[in-house]
């Protein structure tokens, strides 16, 4: 009888390590660092603030001379629980109803969804990825975006809920 020789998921995974700064040091040396993106809502902005935020963006892609990642995860949303409460609520029964109406027709139409977004930066040198970091950061709060550096238990929660998804 012959046995296989069992290996660790390690060997899969492209990463050695996720340092106390939340940088994570991959198996080739290089550094990758996840920043979160609280995205704004585009729409809402007058017609100067839409040019501003596009020049902004724009100055971001032309600037970048490093390794950079858009990552989105989505979860679709069960709005079950939310319509339950607000119907034991029942506050104004009228509206009630109408807004009940429309959680449902919106959950049917769009199958509504949780989206977090992620930029992901990497480098072969530690301070670098830090200078880029910071170029990016400071381009996307000029857009109005709200920007953090991931601390090691989040990189933790988003690389396992990016490998759910890539499953």
């Amino acid at each position: 009888m012959k046995f296989e020789q069992i290996h660790s998921v390690q060997e899969f995974l492209q990463f050695e390590s996720i340092l106390d700064s939340g940088i994570i040091k991959m198996k080739d040396s290089s550094y990758t660092l996840i920043m979160k993106v609280e995205p704004i809502n585009y729409n809402l902005r007058s017609e100067l603030e839409k040019t501003s935020i596009l020049n902004s963006y724009k100055l971001l892609f032309q600037n970048i001379n490093f390794n950079i990642q858009i990552l989105i995860l989505s979860k679709q949303e069960d709005l079950e629980e939310h319509i339950n409460k607000v119907k034991s609520l029942n506050l104004y029964p009228n509206l009630t109803d109408k807004y009940v109406h429309f959680l449902n027709s919106l959950e049917e139409d769009t199958k509504s969804s949780l989206k977090r977004f992620f930029i992901v930066i990497k480098s072969t040198n530690k301070d670098e990825l830090e200078e880029n970091y910071f170029k990016t950061k400071e381009t996307l709060l000029r857009c109005g975006n709200i920007v953090s550096k991931l601390t090691k238990e989040k990189v933790k929660i988003v690389l396992e809920s990016y490998m759910k998804v890539k499953r």
